[in-house]
């Protein structure tokens, strides 16, 4: 059976799944912004798997706003690019803290890889037609 019949719904798809992915990221990234400071130095410590062990409570409230704010964004369709790029190296720093954490078991670091894809993929793509972008 040949579904290509879908491809004029191309917009609609981006739109479920820029929307749906916006959303799950407020719901992520809420609770770490409304944690405050020491939700904020918990998130950010997972710089020092990079090798960044400085402002820690900085480099969490920027995840949390990431994940927040760009969630909000990305669900939009506002400024979709430059969210979705943030939520990308949010997600590249939680993958290579949940790797080092997890010893290596793709079961822990597979979900952040694949939400970082996503939003690479977003970047590339772009917001869609049914946004406030209409890119």
């Amino acid at each position: 059976m040949n579904l290509s019949w879908l491809g004029q719904y191309r917009d609609v798809g981006i739109l479920l799944l820029r929307a749906g992915m916006g959303v799950m990221m407020v719901l992520h990234g809420w609770p770490k912004l409304a944690g405050g400071q020491q939700a904020w130095e918990k998130v950010g410590a997972a710089m020092s798997h990079l090798g960044i062990s400085f402002w820690p409570v900085l480099w969490g409230f920027l995840a949390a706003m990431s994940e927040t704010l760009g969630g909000a964004l990305l669900a939009a369709g506002f400024l979709t690019r430059y969210a979705a790029l943030f939520l990308t190296f949010t997600m590249a720093v939680a993958t290579i803290m949940m790797y080092h954490v997890g010893h290596g078991a793709f079961s822990e670091w597979s979900h952040p890889a694949e939400v970082g894809i996503i939003c690479l993929s977003l970047v590339i793509i772009g917001a869609g037609k049914y946004s406030i972008d209409r890119s």
